[in-house]
């Protein structure tokens, strides 16, 4: 009969071990599923990991993967603090795309106005919607007890109403012939985020999110603000003890995830998505999750973790292309791997024995 046992210590191996572990069972699950699906399997796999970086198209995804990749590294920075704490943002989404309407805002109320400092106040905009956005359930929850949880994912619907709203209303294109969606930002100079460097993909998301992985992980190996985050998602009770303001870190945590989704959402808005429309939201917040777990709650992991669900849509997309896949079989996969992520996660805190019949 086997057995779950505690161990006494978290396994380092393990603490490698599972997160490769969990991306080699997503293969071959995902690969039957794609065979159920009538298609090759191995050219499947082939695709969606091998084709964005060295396929006949590697020289257009490859760029692709640091735009894909900046957004997830940028909201799993912030959401991995929380996390750490015990504190569950799932709203990333929302603040992602109030963050960039707020940003986008700013923009628009100046137009045509051309200065160099409109792009900064951009970022220093969606900073504050997304941190405003995430001390909703902040203050809730300190206020009158309510689930940070239910709360941050419930405000993500109202965030896409808002942004249908925007889209169809306040700040809808004059100049766009009735179609819904804000003016084109990469057609103003003044309020682009465009690629820095011909060919790469990289713009200023890109170095934010490279920040945030820097500035997390001072904050959780340097800071005193670090010790009472880990101090509080191991032992809460003798957190306390040890000066933890609960209510000040729940608020901390929420508004530093939130105004790290907020930048996000504006530097796709200033970039590759150009405009605000009612399609604003595109999953990044929800994806991130699966990339803060993924590489354990750590920035270099979160890193890591982040380039690679980057190249899982660049491939899904381009196996959708050429090989007629169903999008939502890429969408199941891509679940797969916070599912196994999970199931693995457990051989870090028990170990797996077998017990004798007396």
């Amino acid at each position: 009969m086997i057995q779950l046992v505690p161990r006494t210590g978290a396994s380092g191996l393990w603490q490698v071990a599972t997160p490769v572990l969990a991306v080699l069972a997503t293969m071959l699950t995902g690969g039957l599923l794609f065979a159920l699906l009538g298609h090759d399997p191995v050219a499947a796999i082939r695709t969606i990991f091998w084709d964005p970086l060295f396929g006949m198209a590697a020289s257009y995804s490859r760029p692709q993967l640091l735009v894909k990749a900046a957004p997830l590294i940028l909201i799993a920075s912030g959401l991995a603090v929380g996390f750490r704490a015990g504190i569950w943002n799932i709203g990333a989404e929302g603040q992602y795309i109030i963050g960039g309407i707020t940003g986008a805002g700013v923009a628009l109320a100046l137009y045509p106005l051309d200065a160099f400092w409109i792009f900064p106040a951009m970022v220093l905009a969606g900073l504050a919607g997304g941190w405003a956005w995430g001390m909703i359930p902040a203050l809730l929850r300190n206020w009158f007890g309510a689930s940070e949880i239910l709360v941050s994912l419930m405000l993500v619907y109202v965030a896409q109403r808002v942004a249908a709203w925007m889209a169809f209303g306040p700040m809808k294109n004059p100049e766009g012939f009735g179609f819904p969606g804000s003016r084109n930002l990469q057609q103003y100079p003044s309020a682009s985020n465009p690629e820095l460097f011909a060919n790469t993909g990289a713009h200023w998301g890109v170095f934010a999110a490279l920040a945030a992985v820097v500035a997390t992980w001072v904050l959780m190996s340097r800071h005193i603000r670090g010790f009472h985050i880990r101090a509080a998602g191991t032992a809460p009770r003798a957190a306390r003890f040890a000066g933890v303001r609960p209510q000040v870190l729940v608020a901390f945590c929420l508004g530093l995830s939130g105004a790290l989704a907020g930048a996000a959402g504006l530097f796709e808005v200033a970039g590759p998505a150009g405009q605000v429309t009612d399609k604003l939201g595109v999953g990044y917040g929800f994806t991130a999750i699966i990339v803060a777990f993924l590489g354990r709650l750590h920035p270099v992991g979160i890193l890591l973790a982040g380039l690679l669900l980057a190249l899982t849509y660049i491939g899904g997309e381009l196996a959708q292309l050429t090989m007629q896949l169903p999008a939502a079989s890429v969408q199941v996969f891509q679940g797969m791997l916070l599912f196994f992520l999970l199931g693995f996660d457990i051989l870090t805190r028990f170990r797996i024995v077998r017990r004798v019949r007396a």
